[in-house]
């Protein structure tokens, strides 16, 4: 059977079709700059094509998806009565999900609940979800979210220190996001390692432009850094993680601003490209630190000092840890900042293999032979994390057969 991943971000949209028999990639894409003229990165058969398209909301880039995965040349099918599943990616699901579900009216009206949660994503979502109903319909569709694998957190794991109410009758409280990624990384952790997953402790860093750390104990997420949105926790690309919210008020009143300004701020014009004032692309950053920059070598330390801290946290809240992977955009890719996270953990005899870590975009053992934990570099696959979900609902819902 042929998958559909869509993953809707505010002004984009990443797809995939998957064959769930094989779980082979027959091609991949974004659509970027929805809301005026539009760019579509599209990779076929190993190619890579770039084209320019019209895409003022998200069902015309839909369209455009679908126009080229279709295509006699440049697609993959030969129409969409070969697709037989969509998987969605949403981005919060609150309380409500703590597993991917089959969509229906219902959930969306759920999924549309949480839109204050996630102003930015969840409404993107839906908009692909109803695209997708529109153009195919009949085809079972399934929502995989970000906040499900975190669902397992216990209460001391997931609630703030504010008065009750406010989790009562708001439910404000960590929920924490990466799901998909940290759950498809951490059962491959506990693979690689050689252990039962359900008998497994694992820390995933998943270090993108956002970026988080889980702390997954018998294959369930019992903590992780990021909170009721995605800015709580590590260091990211544009994002501060953790501050002091007395600093929110400061800033406001040194700038003349609101709360609404800081926040902006804290999302979009903080984290290493804040820090650095030069990009939140660690690339340039990292050519600017060996290039002798101090300063992009403070930066890189401390975004490298957050990631220690919280894999201490986790080790300590694990009481123990069996395999600490990295992933994601600067994971797969920073021999630096891996190196510098690992090495506060010397005193524990965990170490890395510094040619061996001169790896990227693989996956590979980085530690040492006689690291006491083994330290992985995981490639993240959310898009087929999205399709097996997607398959093992329809398989539920006896819509495919075992």
């Amino acid at each position: 059977m042929k998958i559909l991943v869509i993953n809707c971000g505010s002004s984009s949209m990443k797809f995939q079709v998957i064959d769930s028999d094989t779980e082979e990639m027959l091609c991949k894409g974004v659509c970027e700059r929805i809301g005026g003229a539009g760019r579509m990165e599209y990779y076929p058969h190993g190619e890579h094509l770039i084209m320019d398209e019209d895409m003022p909301t998200h069902v015309e880039a839909f369209e455009v998806v679908v126009k080229t995965i279709t295509d006699k040349k440049i697609g993959v099918i030969k129409d969409l009565s070969e697709i037989g599943a969509v998987g969605h990616r949403v981005v919060h699901g609150g309380e409500e999900f703590s597993e991917a579900t089959l969509i229906t009216d219902d959930v969306i009206a759920a999924v549309e609940k949480c839109n204050d949660l996630a102003p930015l994503h969840n409404p993107a979502n839906i908009i692909g979800i109803r695209s997708c109903q529109k153009a195919l319909p009949g085809v079972p569709m399934v929502g995989v979210f970000d906040t499900a694998f975190h669902q397992t957190m216990p209460e001391k794991a997931y609630l703030y220190g504010i008065p009750y109410k406010y989790y009562r009758d708001y439910k404000v409280r960590r929920y924490g996001f990466h799901g998909t990624s940290h759950s498809f990384v951490s059962e491959r952790a506990a693979e690689l390692i050689g252990k039962p997953y359900d008998q497994s402790r694992i820390i995933v860093c998943h270090l993108g432009n956002g970026a988080s750390i889980c702390a997954v104990k018998n294959g369930k997420s019992i903590d992780t850094s990021m909170g009721l949105s995605p800015l709580e926790g590590l260091i990211m690309g544009t994002r501060s993680g953790d501050i002091d919210p007395s600093a929110v008020q400061y800033i406001a009143h040194k700038e003349n601003t609101d709360i609404d300004g800081v926040i902006d701020i804290l999302n979009k014009k903080s984290g290493v490209l804040g820090l650095s004032e030069i990009s939140n692309d660690f690339r340039d950053i990292t050519d600017r630190m060996e290039a002798g920059d101090k300063h992009a070598k403070t930066v890189l330390e401390t975004y490298s000092y957050r990631i220690a801290k919280y894999i201490g946290a986790y080790i300590a809240a694990m009481h123990g840890v069996d395999c600490i992977a990295f992933t994601a955009g600067v994971g797969e890719n920073n021999q630096y900042i891996r190196q510098m996270a690992i090495d506060y953990f010397d005193y524990m005899g965990i170490k890395m293999d510094p040619e061996a870590n001169k790896a990227i975009r693989c996956e590979k053992l980085l530690s040492a032979p006689d690291s006491t934990v083994p330290v992985w570099m995981i490639p993240t696959n959310e898009e087929l994390s999205i399709a097996r979900q997607t398959v093992s609902v329809l398989k539920k819902a006896g819509l495919v057969k075992n």
